[in-house]
């Protein structure tokens, strides 16, 4: 290769490194400006851009974002380039942005986009090549833009998986023959039509099947062609603000059957007496349809309908029908539409709700021969008008009722008329003012659910019968409940006062049980149990006391965590103070919260274990003693160490047992006192004073004389008092290192007999001379002599 070559190889491979650097430079550029512009879209699946004031798409948008939220901001334009690399987005939102103009291959790599919303903007126009490439669309959201039509041909003809489609706005006013080719089947579809002057006849033909469509539309011509090409793919209509006109056009006209349509709803839509006995009359050709329904709906008219045209027309498969919120003007004028007889005994299912009922004339009443399920809740109706509405054989296939929210107000009279209804077995009454119940009612043979909710009675009585299965009497301030229900499996207790679980006896089948919202502190393990059938127990919001006791039953109760609803969240302590607005299933207390006088007793048993251990070693090592000898020490303390002269009037105080009082007393007090010169003695048993302590006697005696003479003895080393006048002399004696002890052995004693206590006592008698008393009357005259000389030293 020649060197120009190489040179040219080298020249290309630097512009191709410079090329990518430059492009990766970019990329973090772009990657930056987009964290600028939105700080959660920081290496996030999820970017929120939503509000930021935003007027273009941020640079940077790459491969890792997965749902795009720009909503709500002032963008104008998206370009080309703005998501390109946004290869796996799934849901991109701008609605509520200024966007007028989309370059038609904007979208084209958003080929795993499943959510579009663009709605609320400012397109003129649908240009197909958009969705071009957007085959996983699922949801697209076109309404509240600028359009007039949809085009010449379809937007949406490549969007074979489109599940819901939005589209429409106050300026919407054609649709054309073929501007929905390509899809066949919907979940939901969403139209703004308020305007709309111009319908292609068949033009919503080519969706086979639409699950739920809701149709803003107020030209009610219109909404006859609609209705005509809807009638094989639609199965839930629903129209909203239309005004109905008197048309004489069958809306089945050149259909064949069977029809697919089975509900019809009418949301803010106006009716006449005229136009709504047409809309009978036309709807019973529509055989499929099953379920009518109006919200919000102004009658203007008195119930001069044209019934004989109406039974003419046949029979209605109508077998449900709700009505909620109707305004009629003139309400007060009203007839009670007499002649509908014929139109209504095939009806199963009726709802007037929030819309001034106050009665049911009982003739027509009687005509519902079929009907299983009535609701008249939120009305006017009254215990007077009860009894025309539910006269005798009146409803008479009536399973459910449900009069809540009225104005009853006597219980009794409430189920007497109820009573007349033989196969009811659903009743609510809640939300009424009875204040009281009576003792005793009548209601139908087979209830077996009860709502009583809300209806300031004060307490439950027999009143409430026993077939019950159900029952609810939440809200009523109730303080106990104690009635016998045999058959009960639900009961809610709901707001009220209770204190404790009801007792489970009187309701043995008991499965569910809701006592939310009351004044429970605990429940203990024996009243959980006692329900021996229940399944669920929600007892949430109470203000529970979190006692050792419930705690343990809390914790160690085997799946009570799948019985209690709202565990754990709902459950939370009230006291004690350290744990209140914990949960509890999260509180622990301690050894001694829980177990106190067990705490206290161990304590008291350790206490009592430890004086008792140092009683047994103070007896071992004779702490007493040492306790005595301190004593005296601080008695000896206070006195000086040896008494004036003038106070020592004995020579010696003799310390012996009470066992050798004979020889002490008899002999040698007979030996020494008798002497010459006599010797002065002081003994217990003469000299010590009456009355006085016989510690304080031992001290002052000891004080008071020259000397302390011992006869020491087996009884003398037994002898207690001989131990406090060793105890009491032994500091005096001794510690002053002195020789007022004279010891005098009236028999052999080992040194080791006296206490170990007396340590410098066995000292002495083991280091210095002590006299023993001898057993021959010669060698006694030498034991006088020298314990005289001993007395007088």
């Amino acid at each position: 290769m020649s060197i120009q070559a190489k040179h040219k190889s080298r020249m290309t491979n630097t512009w191709r490194v410079l090329a990518i650097y430059v492009i990766l430079a970019a990329s973090l550029s772009e990657q930056q400006a987009l964290k600028q512009a939105c700080p959660s879209c920081d290496g996030s699946q999820l970017c929120n851009c939503s509000s930021m004031g935003l007027d273009f798409i941020p640079p940077g948008v790459t491969a890792i974002i997965t749902v795009l939220n720009l909503a709500h901001n002032g963008i104008k334009r998206i370009q080309s380039q703005d998501l390109q690399q946004a290869v796996n987005l799934r849901a991109l939102l701008l609605q509520s942005n200024k966007i007028s103009s989309i370059d038609e291959d904007s979208f084209w790599s958003l080929e795993k986009l499943e959510l579009l919303d663009l709605s609320n903007n400012s397109l003129a126009h649908l240009s197909p090549v958009w969705f071009g490439h957007l085959f996983s669309l699922q949801h697209l959201h076109l309404e509240g833009n600028s359009y007039r039509d949809l085009g010449q041909s379809s937007p949406f003809s490549s969007l074979k998986n489109l599940s819901s489609l939005h589209l429409g706005n106050p300026q919407f006013s054609v649709i054309r023959h073929g501007n929905f080719e390509g899809i066949e089947l919907l979940h939901k579809l969403w139209i703004d039509g308020s305007n709309l002057s111009q319908y292609e006849q068949g033009s919503l033909k080519s969706i086979k099947q639409i699950n739920h469509m809701i149709l803003n539309l107020r030209n009610g011509y219109i909404f006859s062609e609609i209705v005509r090409d809807l009638l094989h793919s639609v199965t839930w209509l629903e129209v909203t603000e239309i005004k109905l006109p008197v048309e004489r056009k069958s809306l089945v006209q050149n259909s064949t059957r069977p029809f697919r349509i089975q509900k019809l709803t009418f949301k803010e839509a106006f009716f006449t007496d005229e136009t709504i006995s047409r809309t009978i009359v036309s709807l019973k050709e529509i055989t499929s349809l099953k379920e009518l329904e109006a919200i919000n709906c102004v009658l203007e008219g008195k119930g001069i309908w044209n019934t004989k045209e109406i039974a003419r027309s046949g029979q209605s498969f109508v077998e449900t029908v709700t009505v909620t919120k109707i305004m009629i003007q003139n309400f007060h004028l009203f007839f009670d539409l007499e002649g509908m007889e014929s139109q209504i005994n095939k009806l199963k299912r009726l709802s007037i709700a929030s819309s001034n009922v106050f009665m049911v004339p009982c003739k027509l009443a009687r005509h519902f021969s079929s009907l299983l399920y009535l609701d008249f809740h939120d009305n006017l109706l009254v215990n007077k008008r009860l009894d025309e509405t539910i006269c005798e054989h009146s409803w008479p296939s009536l399973q459910t009722l449900n009069l809540s929210q009225n104005s009853l107000k006597s219980l009794e009279q409430t189920a007497k008329y109820i009573s007349r209804l033989p196969k009811l077995n659903n009743l609510d009454i809640s939300q009424n003012n009875f204040g009281e119940i009576p003792d005793v009612c009548d209601w139908p043979k087979s209830l077996k659910y009860l709502n009583l909710s809300s209806t300031q009675i004060p307490r439950v009585t027999t009143c409430i019968p026993q077939t019950l299965e159900v029952l609810d009497v939440s809200g009523n301030n109730l303080k106990e409940f104690g009635l016998r229900l045999p058959l009960l499996k639900e009961l809610y207790l709901t707001r009220n006062q209770l204190k404790t679980l009801p007792g489970a006896a009187p309701i043995p089948n008991l499965v569910s049980l809701s006592v939310s919202r009351n004044k429970l502190n605990s429940f203990s393990k024996e009243e959980f149990e006692s329900f021996r059938r229940m399944k669920l127990l929600d007892a949430s919001g109470n203000n529970f006391i979190c006692s050792c006791e419930f705690l343990s039953f809390i914790h160690h109760e085997a799946g009570i965590s799948q019985v209690l609803v709202g565990w754990p969240d709902k459950y939370v302590c009230d006291s004690p103070l350290a744990v209140r607005g914990a949960q509890v299933g999260a509180v622990h207390l301690s050894l001694m919260e829980c177990h106190r006088s067990l705490v206290v007793s161990l304590i008291c048993v350790l206490v009592f274990l430890v004086i008792l251990l140092l009683v047994a070693v103070g007896y071992k090592y004779h702490m007493v003693w040492y306790l005595r000898m301190t004593w005296a020490w601080l008695q000896a303390k206070r006195k000086p160490k040896r008494a004036p002269p003038k106070d020592v009037c004995y020579d010696a105080f003799v310390s012996y047992s009470e066992n050798d009082s004979d020889w002490v007393e008899n002999t040698m007090v007979r030996e020494l006192e008798q002497a010459c010169p006599p010797f002065r003695l002081c003994l217990h048993k003469r000299d010590f004073v009456p009355g006085k302590w016989i510690v304080d006697n031992i001290i002052d005696s000891i004080e008071k004389s020259r000397k302390t003479l011992f006869v020491l003895s087996e009884h003398f080393v037994q002898s207690e008092w001989c131990k406090y006048e060793l105890d009491f002399s032994h500091f005096r004696l001794f510690d002053e290192n002195n020789d007022a002890a004279i010891l005098v052995l009236l028999e052999p004693i080992q040194s080791k007999a006296i206490p170990k206590r007396f340590c410098k006592l066995r000292k002495i008698m083991n280091t210095k001379t002590y006299l023993e008393w001898p057993a021959g009357e010669e060698q006694q005259q030498v034991f006088w002599e020298n314990l005289k000389g001993a007395l007088k030293s």
